[in-house]
């Protein structure tokens, strides 16, 4: 574990936002201290063995955090006793299944437990800003998750989190296809945000020796229109050929010069159709790099985390 000054993370977190070097030109790792928010549920338990294999990839250290939210206490017994007693014996039964919550998987020693009182989202976003975590993976639930996903736990995270957030569809007691650093795929979407997730999905594939693949999907003006995914050059429209010169500009700011797929269609879909013709590990996506009256999130993003086929890690 660290612990960094404020200057220090300031720091940090600008070499991972740009992916710089630092220390006489040797490379930082993006991802040091991984933060697992669990709930006890049979989700989290399924999605041990992947965050450990996550950890191991990435030679990172894992944070075990639990929240009690007050609103969650039972009616009765804030009507017989003090809040403050509630609130006491909560957090205690709360201490004891967290210190051994997975304990085999995670042995305490080596991976910390965080135990946090309050609203789940603002707590999980508050302890990984304040622990200067890097990455956050988020236990995901099958159906109601992909229903429900906004105005859930992790959609307020993945809205409120400073750092990178790694989430994945999964069944109760299925765990998730693990991390083999097969493929990864990372969508650009060319706007002012682009070069900053470019450069971080760059230096991570290259951490755990991904090969990484970029896809960008060009609106179509009919609504209709089927989607067309990676035509030759000579087939394709003036707005697949400039979207191709532009991604390949981009890639020459980063210094990068990975595949790319254009695909044209809806957005949402055509992006979607093209992760689904890969057999990735992780589809990567940007979010705003700050919160603000909008939020880090959008409908597109929100879209894409709900419906992939792969795991997303939200840049």
């Amino acid at each position: 574990m660290f612990s960094w000054e404020f200057w220090e993370v300031e720091k940090c977190a600008l070499i991972r936002l740009r992916g710089i070097r630092c220390s006489g030109g040797r490379s930082v790792a993006l991802i040091t201290k991984i933060l697992f928010p669990v709930d006890f549920s049979p989700s989290c338990v399924a999605m041990a063995a992947y965050v450990k294999r996550a950890a191991t990839l990435l030679g990172a250290t894992v944070s075990l955090v639990h929240v009690v939210d007050p609103a969650g206490y039972n009616g009765l017994e804030l009507y017989v006793r003090p809040l403050s007693e509630v609130s006491a014996e909560h957090l205690t039964i709360g201490r004891e299944r967290l210190d051994s919550f997975l304990s085999m998987e995670f042995p305490v020693a080596h991976s910390p437990r965080i135990l946090a009182s309050g609203d789940a989202a603002t707590e999980i976003a508050r302890v990984a800003r304040d622990g200067g975590f890097s990455l956050i993976i988020m236990p995901t639930h099958a159906g109601i998750f992909r229903r429900m996903l906004l105005g859930s736990t992790t959609a307020k995270v993945l809205n409120d989190a400073d750092c990178p957030i790694l989430t994945s569809r999964h069944a109760e007691t299925i765990a998730p296809k693990p991390l083999e650093h097969r493929e990864w795929l990372c969508a650009i979407g060319l706007s002012s945000n682009s070069e900053r997730v470019l450069r971080f999905a760059s230096q991570a594939a290259a951490e755990v020796h991904a090969k990484l693949s970029i896809i960008h999907a060009v609106q179509a003006g009919d609504p209709g229109l089927l989607i067309k995914i990676g035509l030759e050059e000579q087939f394709q429209s003036v707005e697949e050929q400039e979207a191709t010169r532009r991604v390949a500009d981009l890639q020459r700011v980063v210094g990068s010069n990975f595949p790319v797929r254009i695909a044209v269609g809806s957005v949402r879909e055509a992006l979607l159709e093209a992760a689904r013709g890969k057999d990735a590990d992780v589809l990567m996506i940007g979010r705003s790099p700050r919160s603000g009256a909008h939020g880090r999130m959008r409908d597109l993003t929100y879209a894409m985390v709900r419906d992939s086929p792969f795991p997303v890690l939200s840049i």
